[in-house]
């Protein structure tokens, strides 16, 4: 993984060290809310709901287990205990105190991370595939080029007041695990005639305006992608709406000139943009990437998984639920669901932390990522290392066995925390995951991805859920819209709204009636949730939920 270099180290520092002098300021009143605003937006402090929220960045999700333990020390220390894993990969701290946070920062300084540019209308935190460097089915590794995007756009003096803020995504897999169709810019990784190159999408996002994005270029080769990128955020740094936020990302922008015209101006100014790199970019990629190497891979008899396998039943659900398949022999993709029944889907204590770590650097090569599922994955476990891990993780509540399943629900903290929520999140996440839990239900439905958000903003990714649940306010009560058919993945697609939304007490009810239609309507086994939905549509699940409530009703 990349490691700071002096320059690095020494802009974080000041970047604290001006920050310091602002809370203080703050503190004794020399600046008021409103002044100090766009100077903490830019050091990843929030005010929420109830208390100040600090947004940590975990570039393209990776940790190492110091860093790791570093972010337990920063929750038990100055926060309640835990924090919350985000969907770009970062973790959040909604409790700190506004004097403890220039201590926060310096306490990240110490292990090579901050929260630069976790807020703001700027370039936020690159994300990348949880599986990087690690999956099977990859075409090359995409973080060193998400480093290289991080360091080009940290503190870029073109691009630090943009219009609205802008979200990259980077995948080297053709199985997208990244959510590449819901960012302003993505790149997937590709190949032609033996080169690597990037097919480069924009105008994707969710939020009021859903929108998948469109491709705007098949094939970048690498010598030609950092000035192609820079062209396109310039073409809409100028054509970005400044007049209404509602209608600044780059989005709308594709939508009201068309993907035709931004992509004549993104070739006119690339043009420009190319000439003034001058291999500068190249250089620095080639050094970035000498970070990136894989880990010294291991060779062991792997008896002790096989005997665990077929003798436990309880490793071997979590076997087939959690782990994926390694590019090297012998190994494992360990997923770390962070959605055990009844919890709050995304926390993890600070022992939890320490756990992973713990876990990270005895068996996994030191290596940690944080998924957009809010979930930890230790990329490189060799299988027989896996039954040790197992009783390690469900000794500290970390055992579920529930990833790609019901319950493996992402939720944005909703109304129980942020001050734009409308609704709340968490607990109606807590409620269909012990619904389902005590129904028994979750390995025979198979995949099935839900997805919760408690406003419009769509932080919970609802738009792109197999089952999407949009928490609104009308007249003062919570009222939870349901959207089916949603895909986050290289196939991407939006949900369909079924109709009027459901209460607070009917959501869990209504939920459980869509997945009965869905298993007496399924072709078998092997079709999933979505596969179901894309085949049949929208009226049988519709028929399931409205047509049994107006009985219900009637009676």
């Amino acid at each position: 993984m990349y490691h700071y270099n002096d320059f690095d180290a020494a802009f974080v520092a000041e970047r604290n060290r001006q920050f310091r002098a602002q809370v203080e300021r703050r503190i004794d009143g020399a600046l008021t809310e409103d002044e100090f605003k766009p100077l903490r937006l830019m050091n990843g402090l929030y005010l929420q709901l109830h208390a100040y929220m600090l947004r940590v960045a975990i570039p393209y999700g990776t940790l190492n287990s110091a860093q790791m333990r570093q972010l337990a020390l920063l929750a038990e220390k100055w926060d309640k205990g835990y924090g919350h894993f985000t969907t770009r990969q970062n973790i959040q701290y909604n409790w700190p105190a506004l004097r403890d946070i220039p201590d926060m920062l310096d306490a990240l300084a110490e292990v090579q991370m901050h929260a630069i540019q976790t807020s703001g209308n700027t370039i936020r935190n690159v994300t990348a595939d949880h599986f990087a460097g690690a999956a099977a089915d990859e075409i090359a590794d995409p973080r060193p080029v998400a480093e290289l995007l991080r360091q080009w756009s940290t503190d870029h003096p073109e691009f630090q007041f943009l219009p609205r803020k802008f979200k990259i995504a980077v995948t080297g897999s053709p199985n997208d695990r990244a959510v590449t169709a819901a960012h302003d810019l993505a790149l997937r990784i590709t190949q032609r005639d033996g080169r690597i190159g990037y097919t480069v999408l924009v105008g994707g996002g969710l939020g009021r305006t859903p929108m998948i994005g469109k491709v705007i270029n098949d094939f970048v080769p690498q010598e030609d992608l950092l000035p192609y990128v820079e062209a396109v955020v310039s073409v809409w740094n100028l054509l970005g709406r400044r007049d209404n936020k509602y209608k600044a990302r780059i989005k709308i922008t594709v939508h009201e000139h068309g993907i035709d015209e931004i992509r004549a101006l993104v070739e006119q100014r690339f043009a420009e943009t190319r000439a003034a790199f001058n291999g500068a970019d190249l250089a620095l990629f080639d050094e970035i990437k000498a970070h990136f190497r894989h880990p010294n891979f291991r060779t062991a008899p792997e008896g002790a998984y096989d005997a665990a396998y077929r003798a436990d039943p309880v490793f071997r659900s979590w076997a087939d639920t959690n782990l994926a398949a390694h590019r090297a022999p012998g190994y494992a993709i360990v997923q770390i669901s962070l959605k055990k029944h009844g919890e709050t889907p995304g926390d993890a204590s600070a022992e939890q932390m320490r756990v992973m770590a713990d876990l990270a650097y005895a068996y996994g090569h030191d290596e940690l990522r944080i998924s957009h599922e809010q979930n930890v994955i230790l990329p490189h476990v060799h299988k027989s290392d896996l039954p040790a891990v197992h009783a390690k993780l469900k000794a500290h509540g970390l055992a579920t066995a529930n990833i790609d399943l019901v319950s493996d629900i992402i939720a944005c903290p909703g109304m129980d925390y942020c001050a734009l929520a409308t609704a709340r999140s968490i607990p109606i996440a807590q409620q269909i995951a012990t619904r389902f839990d005590e129904l028994k239900l979750e390995h025979e439905i198979g995949e099935l991805k839900i997805k919760i958000s408690g406003c419009i903003n769509a932080c919970g990714h609802h738009h792109v859920g197999h089952i999407g649940i949009l928490g609104l306010d009308r007249a003062g009560v919570e009222n939870y819209q349901i959207t089916l058919g949603g895909d986050h993945r290289e196939t991407a697609a939006l949900g369909q709204r079924t109709g009027p939304g459901f209460s607070a007490e009917e959501i869990v009810p209504a939920i459980e009636r869509i997945v009965e239609a869905y298993l007496e309507n399924r072709a078998g086994r092997e079709e999933t949730f979505l596969q179901t939905f894309n085949r049949l549509g929208m009226a049988p699940f519709k028929t399931a939920l409205y047509d049994q409530e107006a009985r219900v009703a009637a009676e």
